[in-house]
């Protein structure tokens, strides 16, 4: 008689042959577009559609959350041990018979197990960008310009980082929602689209001189204070999706009819607890989830102030213009999702926008970080190239 295998890895097998299947659909694409093209231009397209998909991948990560399928298929890699829901509809049925309302139902279970096939497929290509990267590197044969534009250092950071990201993916479902694994999860998701805009542009600044930005320095420290507070703004973002306290004001501008309501703040920011409860196991306070709410919306104040100035200033400054029209838009689109959510009970729709416009947020600021580069004579520039 057969002793039982220690591990089953038959279903993390499975789950990386259907995201090798999936990933195969864009490398195709791309290689048959750009046949006569050099690797570098190949890689550029990939790097784009990575970072295309990958944007795709945390709105759906972020429909995931709010339709509360995060524990569709409560065990990880699988869905009860088998690589899709198809394997496990006894469980599954079994699950949702107990508690109807609960996280496990069939369609849950889909959408959950949809979301690791998607992020499965993107590690499969970012895993070809790194090898690709280095292949490339360690040719002879090729102009030395090419060569030395195509570092492997960036995308084999970012290989590194979607495999810390797939562990707090599985952290997320073993750990049953843990708010700060959840909000890292999300924060982890955010910085490969910032790793993969940096390779984008470093690309296309191989064969486009006008991708380069010459700004004063005061111009490029309020991008970089921006983005550092965006980056804030988001972790509070996060913390309140995570920990379901966006209905704790229910109107705006002000919060239970007060400007400055009932918070608990040791409560409300004490990371490490496991949802609904504090860290000695007590529920949490309705005044925590108020706190909570409560900060994300006055930083939001901050947030939008700066990067509002930060658009006017970029609007003067050649190559960034459109960059600045991006910025200002996706402000207004914030600020909408962001009061629908309050105002109108936080409706799926403009929940996913609002994580959709914050992904985008991290995409325009970085892109036109990555394509900066600080004057040093700024008297010597045209005024049409540096910040007013």
């Amino acid at each position: 008689m057969n002793a039982p295998a220690l591990y089953d890895l038959s279903p993390a097998i499975r789950l990386m042959l259907m995201g090798l299947t999936l990933a195969l659909g864009p490398l195709a694409w791309v290689w048959l577009r750009n046949r006569q093209a050099s690797t570098a231009r190949r890689l550029q397209a990939l790097t784009v559609l990575t970072l295309f998909l990958t944007f795709d991948l945390v709105l759906f990560g972020s429909f995931t959350r709010l339709t509360d399928s995060g524990l569709g298929c409560p065990d990880w890699p699988g869905c009860y041990g088998n690589a899709s829901p198809v394997g496990a509809q006894a469980e599954i049925a079994a699950a949702q018979q107990a508690m109807p309302t609960g996280p496990v139902t069939h369609g849950k279970a889909w959408v959950e197990m949809v979301h690791r096939y998607l992020a499965t497929s993107v590690g499969v290509l970012i895993l070809v960008l790194a090898a690709v990267s280095w292949f490339e590197r360690t040719r002879q044969d090729g102009p030395a310009a090419e060569r030395d534009g195509m570092s492997p250092w960036w995308s084999t950071l970012t290989l590194l980082w979607v495999c810390v990201q797939g562990a707090f993916g599985a952290l997320t479902v073993t750990m049953k929602l843990f708010p700060a694994i959840v909000t890292l999860h999300l924060l982890g998701g955010l910085l490969l689209l910032a790793l993969l805009c940096v390779q984008a542009v470093r690309y296309a600044q191989l064969h486009d001189a006008t991708m380069t930005v010459t700004v004063r320095p005061s111009l490029r420290r309020l991008l970089m204070l921006g983005l550092g507070l965006l980056w804030l703004q988001i972790a509070l973002g996060g913390w309140v999706s995570t920990n379901y306290a966006v209905l704790a004001c229910a109107e705006f501008p002000t919060c239970q009819a007060s400007w400055w309501p009932a918070m608990n703040f040791a409560q409300g920011f004490e990371l490490w607890r496991a949802l609904g409860l504090t860290g000695d196991g007590q529920h949490i306070s309705f005044a925590a989830l108020t706190a909570i709410h409560y900060v994300h919306r006055l930083v939001a104040y901050v947030v939008l102030a700066l990067l509002a100035l930060l658009a006017w200033r970029m609007r003067v400054v050649s190559g960034w213009q459109q960059a600045a029209r991006w910025l200002a838009a996706l402000l207004v689109l914030q600020f909408l999702t962001g009061l629908s959510n309050v105002v109108l009970d936080w409706p799926l729709l403009a929940a996913v926008l609002h994580t959709g416009g914050a992904a985008a947020l991290v995409v325009v600021l970085t892109w036109s970080l990555a394509c900066s580069r600080p004057s040093r004579q700024a008297s010597s520039l045209p005024v049409s190239s540096i910040a007013a």
